[in-house]
């Protein structure tokens, strides 16, 4: 594997570990692509924000952040009481998921 290959392979891990976890953990904190300044919580490390230990987890913003997110410069944090959260893509949400924004939550069980 070619060193842009191995990193390629690593980038789509990290976009898609985030979707993993909504189905069975709590908002955990990811690393991000760097957008601006970092939000709240969280340092550069080179291209990325990172999460320091207090974090809360973040969404790149795209529109209007979903209910239970704050807009902390080109992110949403989430509140305390936020969903899952994933950007929209197309009319509608998947099954499970209500439309919120420019973001689709997780219904609540």
């Amino acid at each position: 594997m070619t060193p842009r290959s191995v990193h390629h392979r690593w980038l789509g891990l990290l976009i898609l570990l985030p979707l993993a976890g909504f189905a069975d953990t709590p908002l955990t904190p990811q690393p991000l692509a760097k957008v601006g300044s970092c939000p709240s919580g969280y340092a550069t490390s080179g291209n990325y924000c990172v999460p320091g230990q207090q974090a809360r987890l973040a969404l790149e913003k795209r529109g209007t952040c979903p209910s239970g997110y704050a807009t902390s410069g080109a992110y949403c944090l989430a509140g305390h009481a936020a969903r899952p959260a994933v950007p929209k893509r197309g009319a509608t949400c998947p099954a499970g998921w209500a439309t919120s924004g420019d973001f689709c939550l997780r219904n609540r069980p």
